[in-house]
């Protein structure tokens, strides 16, 4: 019963075995390796892109700040949500990679609206050279709260932004389960929606440490490479994160793992939804959900060995009727019987 993070499951065992594969003998470093570079072919298929840059990094926040500091010039400003992981989690790394600062946008469950995008972008720059400048637009798939965009809303975002002659990234921690649940293509939501690069995730869906920055147009190559390596994220024996996204991608691994997930997770809401005491927040549709419940239920839930992270009050403290919120993330290893013997506390 750990739905803390999706971070916190184990990697799958095709992506162990490659990683044993991989140590056998010799191999170029730095993503000169065979492996890699046949990933980087593999990736540019996937997403439908041949011309596409593809560079593979060790974690979400590498692929992410690397991607903006590369689209942000250290004057501008980087538009997100409030609740966008790269504002909540990154320990200021977008700006410290940048040196850029970040604009917070309006958002209604945690997604950028159009109207909201449009006034932070005409109050940017305003004053000329004493204010930041319009830099690149950021867009977390799935929210941190949940919720997805939907491909008219990516399109309704991108278009605003490139109206302005701004990029557009897209954060795709979580870009399996979002796939899976809009029922689309890689290029679909990504770059025949106005996305200009994704960071790719894989360590929230089964890799032991392993994403993708894919920039759709390559221009900027030099410079990103310039920077991983500034940055200290080229790895040297780079063939081990080329082993792991070689295994995800195979035989569509990624997109199983998702649906795993996403499964789990809806099952959970659905057990959730009939409890008279417990409340589902924001629209969810991949594999996180947040609920409200009286301090008491989490008490009950987490004293019977359930483990997930509770907002806004501690759950051994305070009033047993409080209401605090509870958020529930399933990776691909959550089995049913993990969901059902956290429904059956539920219904005790």
């Amino acid at each position: 019963m750990f739905f803390a993070s999706d971070n916190a499951g184990p990697a799958h065992p095709s992506v162990l075995n490659a990683l044993t594969q991989a140590n056998d003998g010799y191999a170029m470093g730095y993503g000169a390796d065979a492996t890699t570079l046949s990933v980087r072919e593999k990736l540019r298929e996937v997403f439908e892109a041949p011309n596409a840059m593809v560079h593979l990094a060790a974690t979400g926040t590498a692929a992410n700040v690397l991607i903006l500091s590369t689209m942000a010039n250290p004057w501008d400003t980087i538009y997100c949500t409030a609740v966008s992981h790269i504002n909540c989690d990154e320990c200021n790394a977008p700006e410290f990679y940048s040196g850029a600062k970040l604009t917070l946008v309006d958002a209604a469950e945690a997604k950028m609206t159009p109207d909201a995008l449009r006034a932070a972008i005409e109050a940017t720059g305003v004053i000329g050279v004493h204010n930041a400048q319009r830099g690149p637009v950021s867009l977390t798939q799935v929210t941190e709260r949940g919720t997805i965009y939907s491909l008219d809303e990516l399109r309704a975002l991108s278009d605003i932004a490139h109206s302005y002659g701004l990029q557009v990234h897209l954060d795709g921690a979580r870009f399996a389960n979002a796939l899976v649940a809009l029922g689309c293509t890689p290029a679909e939501m990504t770059w025949k929606a106005g996305i200009d690069a994704v960071s790719f995730g894989g360590t929230k869906n089964g890799l032991m440490g392993a994403e993708a920055c894919i920039f759709f147009d390559p221009a900027k190559e030099w410079e990103f490479e310039l920077r991983r390596k500034r940055g200290a994220h080229l790895f040297s024996k780079h063939r081990y994160l080329g082993a792991q996204m070689q295994a995800y991608l195979q035989d569509d691994l990624w997109l199983d793992l998702a649906t795993r997930a996403n499964t789990t997770s809806a099952r959970l809401r659905e057990g959730l939804a009939g409890h008279n005491a417990a409340r589902i927040l924001y629209d969810p549709q991949a594999n996180m959900t947040f609920f409200e419940a009286p301090r008491r239920l989490h008490q009950h839930l987490m004293g019977a060995g359930a483990v997930y992270y509770v907002e806004d009050g501690e759950v051994g403290k305070g009033d047993p009727e409080g209401i605090l919120t509870g958020r529930l993330v399933t990776d691909w290893s959550m089995t049913e019987a993990g969901v059902d013997q956290f429904l059956a506390l539920l219904r005790d």
